[in-house]
């Protein structure tokens, strides 16, 4: 019988994880959107109730007023964002997601948890707080370890 060793079970769990993500319809879709577009449906989906507007994600994101401006745009003509005029100053637009935005940020925040029921399945909430202490610990030694180089 082979030896087991960590590293080698974490990779071909890491694999079977990756599998299952691609096999996901949720992710596959989810995927269609570019990094900053879902970027701003998590963000406007935990500040729903607050009114976000243009700057609070200029300012949130660190990016300039032309380049938002454009990636609001495209998101509003893909139908993930609306923009809404308020009652205080109608040059303001407050941003909101679309229900489709909202049905795709819930979608994958359930695979997710499925993944995460699938995983934990067996395992009893001790089992599970030492394994998380075992993975925080795993990496800290690789944070702490330096590599070495194969030049060296």
């Amino acid at each position: 019988m082979k030896k087991k060793t960590v590293g080698m079970e974490l990779r071909s769990l890491n694999n079977l994880l990756k599998r299952y993500v691609e096999n996901s319809q949720h992710f596959q879709y989810a995927k269609k959107i570019t990094g900053t577009n879902g970027w701003i449906i998590a963000y406007l989906f935990e500040n729903e109730g607050n009114d976000v507007f243009q700057r609070d994600l200029e300012e949130r994101f660190t990016i300039t007023r032309s380049t938002i401006s454009k990636v609001l745009k495209l998101m509003e003509q893909k139908g993930l964002i609306e923009r809404l005029s308020v009652e205080e100053d109608a040059r303001l637009k407050k941003i909101v997601l679309t229900d489709k935005a909202r049905g795709i940020h819930q979608a994958v925040k359930n695979d997710l948890m499925e993944i995460e029921t699938r995983l934990m399945k067996d395992f009893s909430h001790e089992e599970k707080e030492q394994l998380l202490l075992f993975i925080d610990r795993m990496k800290s030694n690789m944070e702490s370890s330096p590599v070495n180089s194969v030049n060296e």
